[in-house]
Formats: C-alpha cells, sequence, structure tokens
C-alpha cells in the first residue's frame, strides 16, 4: 500500500512536470505581453463595435489562431463568424380597437418588418400585463418570445410603458413580432401598423476548432470577448482611449495562448472551440448569435474568461467562477490543481449577478456547465470602463499563471474523463 501510494506521488509529479514544461513553452510572460499589447494598443482605438478598429483587431485573432494551428469551422468567413443586426428607426404607428383608434405613443412594436400590419385574424397570442404586474420582470422574456404576440398593458404601467423604447436596439433578423399596447381593454377586433427603417449592422466573431479524437460530437469551449468601447471624451489626463486592457483584452489573450497550447498537445478527445466574442459591450451580440449555432446538450463545458488581468481579492494565484454551484465543474477544475498553488474561489459578488452578465449566459440557460473565470474585484475595480484598463495596470505575471491554471484545471474535461453536471435551467431567472 505504501509503494502504491509513493509510485502514485511520482507519476504525479512527473506529470505535473511534464506540465510545466510544456505550458511554459507556449504560455509565458512574454507571450502574454505580445498578445496583450496589441490589443490594448492605442492603435486598436477601443475595439468598438460597428467600426474599422474592431475589425484590425479580428484579423489579429484570426491571424493568431491560424499560426497555432487551430482550423476554421465550416460555413465560417474562414476564422471569421460573421452575422448581421438590424438597427431599427421607428416611422409611425396607428392602431384600432373595436373601433376606438389608438393613439400612436401608446405603440411599441418589436419587430425586424419594415411594414408591420396585424388584425385579429393574423394569429397573435394575446397576452395581458395587469396593474399588479411587475412590469420589468414580465416585459424582459416577453420582448424574447419566439411567439407573435399583443400584449395589452394596463395604464397603471404608464411610466413603465414609457421606458419600453429603452429597448429597442440591434436586433437579430427574426419573424416573430411582439407589439405592446397601453390600453384598459381588450379588443375583440383590432388592427394595427407599424412602420420602421433597418439599417443592417455586420459583426463577426473569431472562432476556430480542434477536432475531438474520439469524442468529435462533445465540444469544449473556450471564449473571451475582444470588443470594447472606443474612444470618447478625453479625461483630465487628456485620454480619449477606453484601451480595455483588462476587460477584456486579458480573456482573448487567454483564449488565444490556450488554443496555442492544446494545438502543441494535440491530444484531446473531444472538441475544443475557440471563440473571441463581438458585442459584449453592448448586450451580448456575438456570444448569443455563436450560441445558435450549437445543440446545448452536445457542449460539455465552456470556459468564458473575462477580466484575468488583476490580483483577485484573494491575491495571486487565485481566480473565482461565476455560478460556481450550479454546477460541479469548479470542483472538477479545483482537482485537477491538486499539488499546485492555484485555487479556484465561488464568485464572492453574488450581489451583482455576474453568471448573467457575461458570455457565458446565454448557453448557461439551455442547461450548459458555462461559467465566467475571473479575478476583477467588481466592488472596487479601480480602471473598469475607464481609460485607465491600459496594460501598465495588469499583473502580467499572475495573468500568465491563471492562463496556465486553465489549461492544467481543464485537462480531465478536454479529455473526456470528467463531464460536469448540467446547470438546472429551471431554477435560472
Amino acid at each position: 500500500m505504501k509503494q502504491f501510494f509513493l509510485s502514485s506521488l511520482v507519476a504525479i509529479a512527473a506529470s505535473a512536470s511534464c506540465f510545466a514544461q510544456s505550458s511554459n513553452e507556449i504560455i509565458n510572460t512574454n507571450e502574454v505581453e505580445r498578445i496583450e499589447r496589441t490589443l490594448s494598443s492605442d492603435d486598436m482605438r477601443g475595439r468598438k463595435v460597428f467600426t474599422p478598429d474592431i475589425e484590425r483587431a479580428a484579423n489579429f485573432i484570426a491571424t493568431e489562431f491560424k499560426a497555432a494551428g487551430v482550423q476554421p469551422i465550416a460555413g465560417n468567413n474562414g476564422y471569421l463568424q460573421n452575422f448581421v443586426m438590424l438597427r431599427p428607426k421607428f416611422i409611425s404607428a396607428t392602431g384600432n380597437f373595436d373601433g376606438t383608434a389608438v393613439d400612436e405613443k401608446n405603440i411599441v412594436a418589436f419587430t425586424t418588418k419594415p411594414d408591420l400590419k396585424i388584425d385579429q385574424g393574423s394569429g397573435f397570442q394575446i397576452v395581458n400585463i395587469s396593474a399588479s404586474d411587475t412590469f420589468m420582470n414580465k416585459i424582459r422574456s416577453l420582448i424574447n418570445s419566439p411567439k407573435n404576440l399583443l400584449v395589452i398593458v394596463d395604464p397603471a404601467q404608464q411610466n413603465y410603458f414609457k421606458s419600453l423604447t429603452r429597448f429597442k436596439r440591434e436586433t437579430y433578423p427574426k419573424e416573430n413580432s411582439v407589439v405592446f399596447v397601453l390600453s384598459d381593454k381588450t379588443p375583440s377586433h383590432y388592427s394595427i401598423e407599424v412602420k420602421h427603417d433597418f439599417t443592417e449592422m455586420k459583426l463577426a466573431n473569431v472562432v476556430g476548432m480542434l477536432p475531438g479524437k474520439s469524442k468529435k460530437d462533445e465540444y469544449v469551449i473556450f471564449s473571451g470577448h475582444y470588443d470594447h468601447l472606443g474612444v470618447g471624451k478625453p479625461n483630465a489626463n487628456g485620454d480619449s482611449i477606453y484601451n480595455g486592457a483588462n476587460d477584456d483584452a486579458a480573456g482573448t489573450t487567454a483564449v488565444i495562448l490556450l488554443a496555442k497550447y492544446f494545438a502543441k498537445q494535440n491530444n484531446n478527445e473531444r472538441t475544443i472551440i475557440f471563440a473571441a466574442f463581438t458585442g459584449e459591450e453592448v448586450g451580448g451580440f456575438g456570444s448569443q448569435y455563436f450560441s445558435k449555432q450549437f445543440q446545448p446538450e452536445k457542449v460539455v463545458a465552456m470556459f468564458n474568461i473575462e477580466m484575468i488581468g488583476t490580483d483577485s481579492k484573494w491575491g495571486t494565484n487565485s481566480a473565482y467562477i461565476t455560478g460556481y454551484g450550479k454546477t460541479n465543474m469548479g470542483e472538477i477544475l479545483q482537482k485537477n490543481l491538486e499539488g499546485s498553488q492555484f485555487n479556484f474561489y465561488p464568485d464572492p459578488y453574488p450581489e451583482q449577478q455576474l453568471f448573467y452578465r457575461s458570455d457565458n449566459a446565454t448557453l448557461a440557460r439551455q442547461g450548459v456547465p458555462a461559467h465566467t473565470i475571473s479575478t476583477s474585484k467588481m466592488d472596487s475595480e479601480k480602471y473598469y470602463h475607464t481609460q485607465g484598463d491600459e496594460i501598465s495596470t495588469l499583473d502580467l505575471a499572475n495573468m500568465t499563471e491563471i492562463i496556465k491554471a486553465i489549461a492544467l484545471s481543464s485537462t480531465s474535461i478536454v479529455a473526456g474523463k470528467d463531464t460536469p453536471t448540467r446547470v438546472d435551467a429551471s431554477q435560472l431567472r
């Protein structure tokens, strides 16, 4: 028994030594600095969506994926996963309920049809929001419903109704429409016409893959978002560029280096997807589109990486996992880190609902063990969403160790030996 125990220790030590040597060749501070410095440079001008700046960033990431040896996904434009958003401009609205005209200001339509005309024969389901309903809780699910809906809102909710226009922003092309009308009655006969102009807005995720050897149809995803806030008004120091070094050039740097590392290992039994998302800062559009390309039951795990450039509240060699208790993925990761000095902790900021605020959320809501790994001190992160979020504020040595820890901790999942439990989607808000 003693001899077996000693042999096991030797095997673990040898394995850890091999990992350290292999990871150091690829995941090292020099490489972290090179990639991070490029993505967060003034030349990238803050990587804002719908600008040439984010296109330069996308091309850089695609070049890194190609150099790493990961493959494009079939159907994409090389490494670019292109998609289109539609930006609405309201033109007019008219309505009639049982012979009585409805004021234009009492009609708000969420649609991608330039000229939407509906009546009682259009097959729209009628839904009511009463005076006692919590308005904001109801409208979020209704706006995102895949059904054609006519939503009658009680006049007691008038002040909340006015806020509906705040939710009208870029959207994906879709077949259904949801029409809200402020009214004290549900009509038997009605007609509504709403007109919009739509502008096509082009976006692109950057996506690469390593096909699995024995479990090709099981996917492990490593992701981060590469967009940021762009250029704004100069601060007191005359700096107008929101470089986004921590948010989230840091996460994107990790994804690139993980792609290089796993491509070099060339031993993944499950297929690995590497994704740099666009549009996180303006509504999570990139991750939402990306998530629709997968059958959720085939996604075994998602490691979303965001803001790992500063020390966590526990100091170096540590990070936290959002939604830690919703699956056993965190336990698997920590088990794989036994013998190292690194620790993963549950999210210490539950009141901020971080599990729902990053690019893991769409797949998590479909039951995928999709978590965000971060070190950001969300109650005191000095440079969050400021022009001061530059590479000079990051701890690149610690960031390097975090990326290595993610690589090591994910090993058994990538190898098909461990499968995290699923998120209970019925318990999510």
